[in-house]
């Protein structure tokens, strides 16, 4: 690994025009479409205004791999970033999906999903350390830093992770990043829904070095990563037979046969607590991050699956493109408090109009 601080200078900065053509817009009225390479564009709504296209605005501006800090411009590919860090041994832990080669950091802390690693790693919002963001005025400010530490008041740069947009253009990102693992192993049990469950819930409580876990169809999944004595010690323990490594993979980006355009049916995602029973929903189900995240293929009303959801203590997204209103709606105070922060944050409705939910 290089242990020096690395300052790239590849890439270029646009983000004085952008923070033009953003004054312009909020004096005038006139919403943006705020724009990166569009392979997340199915998971909102739709909003049909003027483009602002930020894949230009791309680079890596530092990089600490001794700190394990990177700071990258928002149109920077993902799959860049990537490379970059594992010349240096390092990865973005949260395991970011990229629906397509032309995915970008901005897209990706944007839309604020991650990978089967989740559970053991955390979130994209857990790895943002700060951010730069141009606001309606077209002022470009900096919010949080490049170190972990507490921040009094507003978190700005953890609240528009997730927010699509809709609160500003984010123009750089600052990550923590961790070293990729010195060994790793996947393998595949045969079991049932309920087994697989159980083995899951007691395996959280031992020391087994597990970085993903899925089930589908009669099968439970593993990953185990870690020291190689862990590794080893812990996949003899469990048996199974060898998984490619491809797997998590495929399951991340959407590839597996499961999420083949072929089934017509709409493609849900389920978000619920880890250790809720089966739900009652017709269809087909795999199971991801240890049964916290559960994919739904299913012909039944989106309010019949969004009850079931919310009354399990979760909330359901529909991941087919075109539909009206993919996301759950919101509780009264939480839209109430999302409206407020809106109407503070962007009171002309210029960023991303409608992505979210209709008023926001």
């Amino acid at each position: 690994m290089n242990h020096d601080t690395i300052q790239p200078g590849s890439g270029r900065d646009l983000a004085e025009e952008f923070c033009a053509r953003v004054a312009d817009a909020d004096r005038s009225g006139s919403p943006l479409r705020i724009v990166g390479g569009g392979t997340k564009a199915f998971y909102g709504r739709e909003v049909d205004e003027t483009p602002l296209d930020v894949t230009g605005h791309r680079g890596i501006t530092h990089y600490d791999p001794v700190e394990l800090v990177v700071s990258v411009r928002a149109g920077t590919p993902v799959s860049e970033l990537e490379r970059a860090l594992a010349e240096a041994g390092q990865q973005l832990a949260f395991e970011p999906p990229h629906f397509g080669a032309a995915a970008t950091v901005g897209g990706m802390v944007a839309t604020g999903l991650s990978g089967p690693r989740r559970p053991w790693s955390g979130a994209v919002r857990d790895f943002v350390l700060g951010t730069r963001l141009i606001t309606r005025e077209g002022r470009h400010l900096r919010f949080g830093g490049e170190v972990m530490k507490n921040v009094a008041g507003y978190d700005l740069s953890r609240l528009v992770t997730g927010a699509q947009g809709t609160l500003g253009v984010i123009t750089e990102v600052s990550l923590k990043v961790l070293p990729l693992p010195s060994a790793a192993h996947s393998l595949q049990l045969q079991m049932p829904l309920a087994s697989a469950m159980t083995k899951l819930a007691r395996w959280g409580r031992q020391p087994v070095p597990l970085t993903g876990a899925a089930w589908h169809d009669g099968s439970l999944y593993l990953r185990l990563e870690g020291g190689g004595r862990s590794v080893d010690a812990n996949r003899a323990r469990l048996g199974g037979e060898a998984l490619d490594r491809a797997f998590w993979q495929d399951l991340r980006e959407q590839q597996l046969p499961f999420f083949s355009g072929a089934d017509t049916r709409p493609l849900w995602r389920l978000s619920v607590p880890q250790v809720t029973p089966p739900l009652e929903l017709e269809g087909d189900w795999l199971y991801d991050w240890a049964g916290a995240q559960r994919w739904l293929r299913s012909d039944a009303p989106a309010a019949t699956i969004r009850d079931v959801a919310v009354r399990a203590g979760g909330h359901a997204t529909c991941y087919t493109p075109g539909v009206t209103d993919p996301f759950t709606p919101l509780a009264p105070v939480l839209a109430k408090y999302h409206r407020q922060l809106k109407a503070r944050l962007d009171p002309n409705g210029i960023f991303n109009p409608g992505r979210l939910y209709p008023d926001l």
